[in-house]
């Protein structure tokens, strides 16, 4: 059927019930038409027949009338605080159905182009194929310009791809969006949003937040998993959570002085302390990361909206925080 929710299928049901009442009437009054002498219509008009006594008028035919008036009010009476009732869950439904339907479409998208999941009239724009089909983590070929002579060829390299399963657990989804619309230069991410010359439009990319949003980890799962893996051991945690923006050559396997800077600025040489005076500034920006606009520790300004410091607050454990603070403030 075309109905698709209860409001729907009830509003249905109504126009087929007043089609039908109206067909059934119509097709009477044509069957008892008749035809009569011309000025007979003096004598058989409704308005000049006699009408009922006051003995008719007032015996079953009122009583009638009253009880079908008494039924009718009492259905409104029930009736309308029960649809009442029902509105705000309803209300909720058709919240919780539009999120679910612009998630699927996100899926959709999320999807490999070679993906055999048939892609509909949404389409696959491949972000399963560097991230992973379900946002684990992933690699892609990056070709990488020679930083001392840009006119020398570029060599290719295997770029390690970020997992998008705890992305929000670790930016806003403001961040997130502007990451996807403008992308992040010098990196194999580009610019998805038409604002920043990509091919999704403003609800493609809606969607694409939507479904990330159905596919994050629960923080406490986050946080012991790391806990189990990585421990309080500084240099590790670093590695794993910092060296991908803070180290160069990290994300293709060629690291670098580890923290010397690379998206991220350099934390080598005292940078965090002079940065940070306090350690629990330094552990708060951590757990936090940075906000727009916000100045933080010794002149540090939040810029970069989009895919600026992260916080991980919800992925690590403050003892965990406070061993990666211990092993920046000693770069």
């Amino acid at each position: 059927m075309l109905a698709v929710t209860t409001q729907q299928k009830l509003g249905l049901a109504t126009v087929v019930l007043l089609l039908g009442g109206w067909a059934v009437y119509i097709v009477t009054n044509l069957r008892d038409r008749r035809t009569e002498p011309l000025g007979s219509e003096m004598e058989l008009a409704p308005n000049r027949r006699p009408y009922f006594d006051d003995e008719a008028l007032e015996g079953p035919r009122l009583t009638g009338t009253l009880v079908g008036g008494l039924i009718l009010m009492v259905i409104v009476a029930v009736g309308l605080p029960l649809y009442w009732f029902n509105e705000p869950s309803r209300q909720e439904g058709a919240v919780r159905g539009f999120d679910n339907r612009a998630a699927g479409r996100g899926f959709l998208l999320f999807q490999p182009s070679d993906s055999p999941i048939p892609a509909g009239n949404v389409g696959h724009f491949g972000c399963g194929g560097c991230h992973g089909t379900e946002a684990q983590g992933g690699s892609t070929v990056f070709s990488l310009p020679d930083a001392r002579d840009p006119a020398l060829p570029s060599r290719q390299v295997t770029w390690r791809a970020p997992a998008l399963d705890t992305v929000l657990r670790t930016y806003s989804e403001e961040e997130v969006r502007s990451v996807l619309v403008f992308g992040r230069a010098n990196t194999p991410m580009p610019a998805w949003g038409v604002l920043g010359g990509g091919p999704m439009n403003d609800q493609q990319i809606n969607d694409l937040i939507a479904y990330l949003a159905t596919i994050q980890r629960d923080p406490d799962e986050i946080r012991t998993k790391n806990f189990t893996e990585f421990g309080t051991d500084g240099p590790k945690l670093f590695d794993a959570f910092c060296a991908r923006c803070h180290t160069q050559g990290w994300s293709y396997g060629e690291p670098a002085e580890p923290g010397g800077g690379a998206y991220g600025p350099s934390l080598a040489g005292g940078a965090t302390v002079r940065q940070f005076p306090r350690q629990d500034q330094h552990a708060e920006f951590i757990a936090d990361g940075a906000e727009y606009a916000k100045p933080y520790g010794t002149r540090g300004l939040g810029g970069d909206e989009g895919g600026g410091m992260p916080g991980f607050g919800a992925m690590l454990t403050e003892a965990q925080i406070k061993a990666i603070v211990a092993y920046e403030r000693g770069l």
